[in-house]
């Protein structure tokens, strides 16, 4: 996973309604009539809010007729994941430039 792709996860992330859009997704797919019921906003704005999710490969988008249907995708998430692990497993020393000591 690449720097770019983390930034728009977490782009994506830093919006509370998009973080509750995922956690629900995280229960399986849901059609975005579900989804727009659970807030009260307008369906353009859950549409921005899907496009964002959808565009930082977090959420696939399936259409069945009029209908969008949505569920994460957790290829993505599994790779942010490993990402962030990477972050906090370097030690001390190998970060050390040898000037510091």
């Amino acid at each position: 996973m690449n720097k770019i792709d983390v930034a728009l996860i977490c782009k994506a992330l830093s919006d509370s309604n998009r973080l509750e859009i995922v956690q629900m997704l995280s229960e399986g797919e849901k059609c975005g009539c579900k989804l727009l019921e659970r807030f009260e906003i307008t369906q353009p704005t859950l549409s921005h809010h899907m496009k964002i999710l959808v565009e930082a490969g977090m959420v696939n988008d399936r259409k069945e007729g009029k209908w969008h249907y949505y569920s994460l995708n957790t290829q993505t998430f599994s790779s942010f994941k490993k990402y962030i692990e990477k972050l906090g497993s370097k030690s001390s020393s190998e970060e050390s430039c040898g000037c510091c000591k």
